[in-house]
């Protein structure tokens, strides 16, 4: 009999130790070994992903790194994904519990009777017990169920970090587009005093009898279609400047950014070769590649179905006539014994249950792979999109240089009253668009550069240890 009893614990140990389901392995991606605008990408390694870094300081400037820190720490779709975040953690220490016994304590009484009984007949019994039940995990279900909830975890961890970065990179393009605002409103202001001249001279021209007034009325036309658009670019910044107020977690009157005059930041010099781990630390990549994980392991959970659960049960307790007298010379009782259930027949839903759960894997892991392959895309197209912008600048910028010589010459022209306002109108209104398309390209390069960052998942920085230690390198 003790032999027995000891038994069934002990074959229950070690039959727990036993796992039904396939081990995950990640699933096969593309190939990355080439990247078209790019030499020297790797492909994508074991490794799951690394911290993004602060990436922003790669811009050199102060009040957009403040901006950054700030959304960091109030941002309020920051916050929820952060609560997402504790409750996976809460749900996988839930499910971790069922590995443990359950010990529970209770005190009852009751009194009872027939028919014929009167009230002092009747008989009452109070009892007290402590109670001990665990339900071994034979076939490795909670431990599936486990394995499921902590690549639940992990991905509810990228979902923090795509969040944050989100963040990153929105007040990034929000404060880029401020920037680009002030310096659009800033060179306004000078061609404004270049117009101012240009009026005040055609003035002069039309006293001496040099021009017609038409010439007058040109000038004046055009200084004030000028001044009209200075209200758009006002209009703009406002609304450039409440989206980060949101982004910063404050009401739009709380946040207050003035102008700031000069250059735009310098475009960060990116590495000639790039390591395909900053993809696999995308957070999108891994938030797909756990989730197939955790469909893995709910394929062992849906097969633990068709095998009988096995459940230990241990009480002891007291009984007593009387509530007074039961701790006194209570009568002592006690159980201990397995109970074994099984599911004969139920119309096929634990094969529909197997069947839902490969599907469902077959589906994540298609999903992973197509995540894979946008990431590839996207990278392209930030390349491409890096690469085409600069060799623009510098088509731009010899496109500076010439309307500039023209409007001198012309202007030039003008006074010795060898041609028209007309001319010299459209000189000035040549070089200020020249001058905006400058400032809209070196945007759309910062631009470019953060989503660069978006798409790699973080910085660039080959020398920063937290990549050094994904990669393997030293």
């Amino acid at each position: 009999m003790k032999i027995s009893s000891l038994s069934i614990p002990l074959l229950a140990v070690l039959l727990s130790a036993c796992t039904l389901g396939p081990d995950y392995v990640q699933p096969d991606a593309v190939n990355t070994s080439t990247v078209r605008h790019q030499d020297g990408w790797r492909p994508v390694p074991a490794q799951s992903w690394a911290a993004s870094g602060a990436w922003w300081l790669a811009f050199a400037d102060d009040r957009l790194t403040a901006l950054v820190e700030q959304s960091i720490q109030a941002n309020q779709t920051l916050a929820q994904a952060e609560a997402r975040y504790r409750a996976a953690e809460a749900q996988w220490r839930l499910t971790r519990g069922g590995l443990s016994p359950q010990v529970g304590a209770s005190v009852g009484g009751s009194r009872s009777g027939g028919s014929g009984d009167t009230g002092r007949n009747a008989a009452e019994q109070y009892d007290a017990r402590l109670q001990i039940g665990w339900a071994p995990d034979l076939w490795g279900r909670v431990r599936r169920e486990i394995e499921a909830d902590r690549a639940g975890l992990q991905a509810s961890a990228a979902d923090l970090a795509a969040a944050r970065l989100a963040v990153q990179v929105a007040v990034a393009n929000a404060y880029i587009n401020l920037r680009a605002l002030d310096r659009q409103q800033e060179i306004l202001n000078e061609t404004m005093a270049t117009f101012d001249r240009s009026t005040s001279l055609t003035r002069n021209q039309y006293e001496a009898g040099i021009v017609s007034r038409s010439d007058v009325i040109q000038a004046e036309t055009q200084r004030q279609s000028l001044r009209t658009e200075m209200y758009d670019l006002e209009a703009a910044r406002a609304r450039e400047q409440n989206a980060l107020a949101a982004l910063l977690g404050v009401a739009p009157a709380e946040l207050v950014l003035e102008a700031q005059s000069g250059q735009l930041p310098a475009v960060p010099v990116l590495p000639q070769s790039l390591p395909a781990v900053l993809i696999a630390r995308r957070p999108d990549v891994v938030v797909a590649e756990r989730q197939v994980a955790a469909a893995n392991a709910r394929i062992g959970v849906a097969q633990t179905a068709w095998l009988p659960d096995l459940t230990l049960d241990l009480w002891g307790g007291v009984q007593s006539d009387s509530f007074s007298g039961l701790f006194d010379a209570p009568a002592r009782v006690w159980s201990l014994g397995p109970s074994l259930a099984l599911t004969l027949f139920d119309g096929g839903q634990r094969a529909a249950t197997r069947d839902l759960a490969v599907a469902q894997y077959d589906e994540q892991a298609a999903f992973y792979r197509q995540t894979v392959l946008d990431s590839l895309q996207e990278l392209e197209d930030a390349l491409a999109t890096l690469q085409i912008l600069a060799e623009k600048t510098q088509q731009q910028e010899a496109l500076l240089e010439l309307a500039l010589e023209n409007e001198r010459v012309i202007t030039n022209r003008y006074r010795a009253g060898q041609v028209s306002f007309l001319e010299v109108a459209t000189a000035q209104d040549i070089t200020l668009s020249t001058r905006r398309v400058a400032v809209d390209l070196q945007a759309e390069r910062l631009a470019a550069t953060v989503q660069l960052a978006a798409i790699i998942g973080g910085g660039w920085d080959l020398e920063d240890p937290v990549i050094q230690s994904v990669t393997g390198e030293q």
